[in-house]
């Protein structure tokens, strides 16, 4: 067995018998003693977002944190990850990616809250927060929260970095690119945005994420628009094989489906970062009136993330490319895409919008894996992990693509195992400031 299979089968049985039974028995619990917050929080979640907050404590609006967020969230997860999750789970991984997303965005919401309740405002007057000081001052795992800050840091670098520049430099590398000379570029323009911190990536990402996903979901909804006869069709093969019920993967609950739950839960997991720990940390600069209005303004990230990563998968699917073994990650959208608009305008788009996507997500994670170097080694020498990122964004154009994402996966399941160390033990926390918030603003009404 090389290294490659080898990371891949860790990686599923990881989350097979961990972190599947974990995200859906917690999320189950919190859905129901927040009384499926996800759902009923929804309406709030957009409406908080243009409220200003100036007169908040805080680094950032609240429009610049989510933006932020969503930065992150939406990588090359929502492209190429939608590739290698059918190529390697079939059609039924984006099923079992909706049900990753329902849960985790509930679990999200919980981290968020906990991440404002317990954030710190530094000697500078940055406020920083997550899940390595609700650990460490919730909980009082002082060695918990190290070992979650040095898995943020193996994140960073492995979603983060390399995850994102390797997807970018496949479809250049077809163009006949240099791969290398080509993240070097990236990687300039990285650093003239995250030298100058959180207040300028969130400027940058509160115009750049918008006008992102409006490109790219623009031209998928016109694939689907021409393809509406095979739309129900899709959804139907997608459940088929989600739960067993087709020639293909077996019988119920065979490996097909087995396959199909551990890439969805793998690429949910990645594709929204919900449970992961990235978005407290994220929000902790947010202007803030109230742990809860934050937590509510998160659950606008997991539905958006999951919105693109569906309109990928169908386009995928719709156009029949999911089948052809000769294409794999980025290379397979784009060639969706051209077939879908029967143009190679679809391609030059879904490049356009990757490139956007990598790059946004690049900057939210390298500041994620900045202030987990602060909480190790004070925040006065942190602020030299931004010339060690930016150093490493070639690096990941030359490694090899599988072993990139099971690397990246095996980041994403051990920040999510000890983050939801940190939610299970403070949920009650959670759930008494939410019912407090809820019966005053009753009270209001």
């Amino acid at each position: 067995m090389d290294i490659k299979n080898l990371l891949e089968y860790f990686t599923h049985s990881f989350t097979l018998f961990i972190v599947f039974p974990a995200i859906v028995f917690l999320g189950l619990y919190l859905t129901i003693k927040l009384r499926f917050v996800q759902i009923s929080g929804l309406k709030q979640s957009f409406s908080v977002l243009t409220k200003k907050g100036d007169d908040k404590d805080g680094n950032i609006s609240r429009f610049g944190a989510i933006s932020s967020v969503l930065a992150g969230n939406f990588g090359t997860g929502n492209i190429s990850g939608m590739a290698v999750a059918i190529t390697m789970g079939g059609p039924g991984a984006l099923v079992w990616m909706w049900i990753m997303a329902f849960f985790g965005a509930v679990i999200q919401y919980a981290s968020c809250v906990l991440g404002v309740a317990y954030r710190k405002k530094t000697k500078e007057g940055e406020y920083v927060g997550g899940p390595m000081y609700y650990l460490r001052d919730g909980l009082k795992y002082k060695g918990l929260a190290a070992v979650f800050a040095i898995f943020t840091l193996f994140g960073s670098l492995t979603v983060g970095n390399f995850a994102q520049i390797n997807s970018v430099t496949l479809p250049l590398q077809k163009m006949g690119l240099n791969p290398f000379y080509c993240s070097i570029v990236i990687a300039l323009l990285v650093g003239v945005v995250i030298l100058g911190g959180i207040k300028r990536i969130a400027s940058f990402a509160s115009y750049i994420v918008p006008f992102k996903a409006l490109l790219y979901l623009g031209t998928a909804f016109v694939i689907i628009a021409l393809n509406y006869d095979k739309v129900f069709s899709a959804f139907e093969l997608m459940l088929r094989h989600a739960f067993g019920f087709s020639s293909v993967v077996g019988g119920f609950m065979g490996m097909g489906v087995v396959k199909a739950i551990t890439t969805g839960f793998d690429r949910g997991l990645f594709a929204t970062d919900a449970g992961t720990g990235i978005v407290p940390i994220l929000q902790a600069s947010s202007k803030s009136e109230s742990p809860i209005l934050d937590g509510i303004a998160t659950l606008v990230a997991p539905f958006m993330v999951m919105i693109v990563c569906t309109t990928t998968g169908l386009v995928l699917i719709l156009t029949g490319v999911w089948q052809d073994s000769s294409l794999q990650s980025t290379n397979m959208v784009t060639h969706a895409f051209t077939q879908g608009l029967n143009s190679p305008i679809g391609g030059y788009i879904v490049f356009a919008a990757l490139l956007l996507f990598a790059y946004t997500t690049i900057l939210a994670w390298s500041y994620c894996g900045e202030k987990a170097l602060g909480f190790l080694i004070g925040p006065e020498k942190s602020y030299l992990f931004r010339l060690f990122y930016i150093v490493l964004i070639p690096v990941g154009s030359v490694l090899n693509v599988g072993i990139i994402w099971s690397l990246a996966d095996i980041a994403i399941t051990l920040m999510v195992v000890t983050n939801l160390i940190g939610v299970i033990g403070l949920a009650n926390r959670v759930i008494d400031s939410n019912r407090e918030y809820k019966a005053a603003d009753a009270l209001k009404a």
